[in-house]
């Protein structure tokens, strides 16, 4: 399915070129240009830019040159149509994979020009033979053996108005990139606002990305340090499960004067660390 839809989209864009030179109303001197085409007379065709060049032989024994040429589109004319192009999700996808839209001359209308010229007058052509008509068979041969490359590369008619089909894929990622980025940006702009618009005027905005940097020297009379105060960890343990000998002299047990010891010595280590914090005492 998609071959046979491929194929459509291709014989519409040759057509499209053909039906102009069928136009041409010497039907005998068309006869003979699709004869030359096809029985092999044009020799090479090659791009220069957006000028097609060519070598077709005739009655001579040296081969015919021959220029075919459209007015390529300026610059900035380019600019709007790729703009156009990106806008258009269905078309920015085809041309990105490489297949020709077929209802692609909406872009160019929709900025003013036409992607297929309208009368021959339109195609600037020039044969090196002594015919004095344009286009003569030896044009009109080029012109049918560009409507087969257009059957098998529809950028090819791009290339003639001066992009070629790189270009315009290499244009279309990059401001579609550049789309997706202004996206991501305006939406992480969109959140921030919504967060500083929901906090209270007497908070500071949290810059996540520096939450844990703290880059100013601390101030020393702001910095106290002092002895804990709170519970020991012995007050969470509770009392420790020794076996139940009472000193019936005191009337304590033996995890009583365990735990009295711990407590001493945890009192004396806290003492010490409040010293070492303090500088006092060192050496």
């Amino acid at each position: 399915m998609e071959n046979s839809t491929l194929q459509a989209s291709r014989e519409w864009w040759s057509q499209r070129w053909l039906d102009l030179l069928d136009s041409y109303r010497f039907k005998k001197r068309l006869e003979r240009a699709r004869n030359y085409s096809r029985q092999g007379n044009v020799l090479n065709i090659e791009f220069k830019g957006a000028k097609v060049l060519a070598r077709v032989q005739g009655s001579e024994a040296e081969p015919y040159k021959v220029s075919l040429s459209l007015d390529p589109f300026s610059e900035e004319q380019w600019g709007y149509i790729i703009e156009t192009m990106s806008e258009r999700a269905i078309f920015a996808a085809k041309l990105l994979a490489g297949e020709m839209p077929q209802n692609i001359e909406d872009v160019f209308t929709a900025n003013g020009l036409s992607l297929f010229p309208f009368t021959l007058s339109d195609v600037h052509s020039k044969c090196s033979c002594p015919d004095k008509a344009n286009p003569c068979k030896h044009i009109g041969a080029v012109y049918y053996q560009l409507g087969d490359r257009f059957s098998e590369d529809p950028f090819v008619l791009f290339q003639l108005r001066g992009r070629t089909k790189e270009q315009i894929i290499s244009d279309l990622r990059k401001l579609r990139s550049s789309r997706i980025t202004d996206k991501l940006d305006k939406s992480v702009q969109t959140v921030q606002t919504d967060i500083q618009e929901s906090t209270p005027h007497n908070q500071k905005f949290v810059q996540i990305d520096s939450f844990w940097q703290y880059n100013e020297p601390l101030e020393s009379s702001l910095v106290v340090i002092a002895p804990s105060s709170s519970e020991t960890i012995l007050n969470t343990l509770g009392s420790i499960p020794l076996a139940k000998e009472e000193d019936t002299t005191v009337n304590v047990t033996a995890a009583d004067v365990v735990m009295k010891y711990l407590d001493t010595v945890y009192k004396d280590v806290s003492q010490k660390a409040f010293l070492t914090a303090m500088n006092i005492g060192g050496s």
